[in-house]
């Protein structure tokens, strides 16, 4: 199975931690709005078009073409689950397929048919899964995958307990179960990603970086679908400045 080697700011620690912190982006209108559209125009959901875009961003960083993604699923498949109280949450292992140097449209039908057969066998315990793989364990990483893909798209109202309000407080992301993990969320028709990140291995200033390759990524691929993943630009205006012409700027006046 591949272990995903993603660069980091500092070598990795010889056993896991957990120190964590989150980095939160909200997305323009316009450009959530480019996402359902996509999506609806694709056959896919917003998940799916999501999860190759992380995966996409993946790959730019990595140069990987094999990527397993972890992500939970609700676990509620029968009719009979959905009033009671309790946790049903399964995790899924989604090994993505990103070889040929794919167009980002051809990419999205492969996570599609990923997503879809991961999700007919959702009730799997994640547990069972990696006990039966026998993976050689590594005490550095957790096993079968460390960056997770989310998307919480289901309205979260206030609860009213007579005269008391009940709100969800954001989590302050002090802790974090893995690598990296894109936790997406819609609020208001716009879609807020937060970054939750390992300490130990990433600066605040990186993470930052790839939020921002994140969302030129996004754009990219809304409006040119039909691009090869390599030729969608994830670079802002200021970093093709900086790399083409101030790193480049050599010229020195000799007698």
């Amino acid at each position: 199975l591949p272990v995903l080697s993603l660069p980091t700011d500092r070598p990795r620690p010889a056993i896991q931690t957990f120190r964590g912190a989150n980095h939160r982006v909200t997305l323009d209108a316009k450009t959530s709005q480019s996402l359902d559209a996509m999506s609806s125009r694709e056959g896919a959901t917003p998940f799916m078009v999501l999860l190759g875009l992380f995966a996409s961003l993946l790959n730019r960083y990595t140069g990987q073409d094999d990527i397993v993604i972890g992500t939970p699923i609700a676990g509620r498949m029968r009719t009979e689950l959905e009033p009671l109280i309790g946790l049903f949450v399964n995790t899924l292992a989604l090994r993505l397929d990103l070889s040929g140097n794919p167009e980002f449209r051809t990419l999205l039908h492969r996570v599609r048919e990923t997503a879809l057969g991961a999700y007919a066998h959702q009730e799997v315990p994640f547990e069972k899964l990696v006990e039966a793989l026998h993976l050689q364990r590594d005490l550095s990483r957790s096993p079968l995958f460390q960056e997770m893909n989310i998307l919480q798209n289901s309205p979260v109202p206030s609860l009213r307990l007579g005269d008391l309000v009940l709100d969800v407080i954001p989590d302050a992301g002090e802790t974090a179960k893995f690598d990296l993990t894109l936790e997406i969320e819609c609020h208001d028709n716009r879609y807020v990603a937060c970054w939750n990140y390992n300490r130990d291995l990433f600066d605040p200033a990186t993470i930052e970086r790839m939020a921002t390759h994140y969302e030129n990524l996004l754009r990219a691929v809304t409006t040119q679908p039909a691009q090869p993943l390599s030729d969608l630009p994830i670079l802002s205006g200021e970093e093709k400045e900086e790399l083409l012409v101030r790193f480049n700027a050599t010229k020195q006046n000799y007698p």
